[in-house]
């Protein structure tokens, strides 16, 4: 269990830093005809080492406290070295003394572009653009340890944030789809712009609080730390207060939908009720699905 405070990720020493992530790649190319399918795999081994093998913060992670994240790239279209897929990220969270993990993003990216020529090097610098593939990833890996390290100290992502924001800001005139405001209110750009607006500072409570305060105690007192849990979704309905719909917020109910009706099946009364209006309110569009927690 990482336990390390954002003050380290500040003043540890470059000798003592270490890979962070454990990232599972699969690309799926079975709507491309054509038998010229060892250009995914050649991708598929570069990515990983792309992911797995590069330093991506100052901190000095164990071998046991890698994230764990998956990716599937699925593509759609082909030509010659240009492609046009989606990008599945799904990633996870510990819970303390316990084997399960806690659904932290689902997300299924409809906008990933790429041009990838076999065997050519995936090359990424922070501050220029040089490929939509490594940027797409880059961005995504900075995302993930922001939320992470959300969940494990108040504002502990802001760091990975602002560098999501430089990658946001390299690509922004490389033509690729994702990157720009204008395009969509529910894209990359939009995703960084959530999480770094002071409007939307209970996206931060609600990772710090439901994870660290509420879900790292459930194996020592379940009902205190349901409690906890339940006070969390109520920054939730303050996010939802300030901009319903907002991209952010979306993504939090989705990947925890079903996460927060399980645990709620064993609260008491009042909780259950705090729970199922808030839930309803800010998730309308699945409310007959948290008439679970009182089955």
């Amino acid at each position: 269990m990482r336990n390390f405070l954002i003050i380290g990720l500040l003043s540890i020493s470059l000798s003592s830093i270490g890979q962070e992530f454990n990232c599972q790649i699969q690309i799926d190319s079975r709507q491309i005809q054509g038998t010229d399918k060892q250009i995914y795999q050649t991708l598929q081994n570069a990515l990983f080492e792309f992911l797995n093998n590069r330093t991506w913060t100052g901190v000095d992670f164990k071998q046991n406290e890698r994230i764990e994240a998956n990716f599937v790239i699925t593509i759609q279209e082909r030509q010659n070295d240009v492609f046009k897929a989606t990008l599945n990220v799904v990633v996870g969270r510990p819970v303390f003394n316990s084997a399960y993990t806690a659904p932290l993003l689902n997300y299924m990216d409809d906008d990933f572009d790429f041009q990838y020529v076999e065997f050519d090097p995936l090359d990424f610098q922070e501050n220029t653009f040089t490929s939509n593939i490594t940027s797409v990833f880059a961005y995504y890996l900075y995302m993930i340890l922001g939320m992470e390290f959300d969940t494990f100290s108040p504002n502990g992502g802001a760091p990975f944030y602002s560098k999501a924001e430089v990658v946001i800001n390299a690509a922004q005139s490389s033509g690729y789809p994702g990157w720009q405001a204008f395009e969509s209110d529910k894209n990359r750009y939009w995703f960084t712009e959530n999480y770094t607006n002071s409007r939307y500072k209970d996206l931060h409570t609600f990772l710090y609080q439901y994870h660290r305060m509420g879900m790292d105690n459930m194996y020592d007192n379940a009902d205190k730390a349901r409690i906890t849990l339940s006070q969390s979704i109520n920054s939730l309905k303050n996010v939802y207060d300030e901009k319903p719909g907002l991209f952010g917020l979306r993504l939090i109910i989705d990947a925890k939908r079903d996460e927060i009706i399980n645990i709620f099946k064993e609260g008491k009364p009042d909780e259950k009720s705090n729970v199922i209006n808030v839930m309803k309110e800010i998730d309308p569009a699945n409310a007959s699905e948290y008439s679970k927690i009182n089955k």
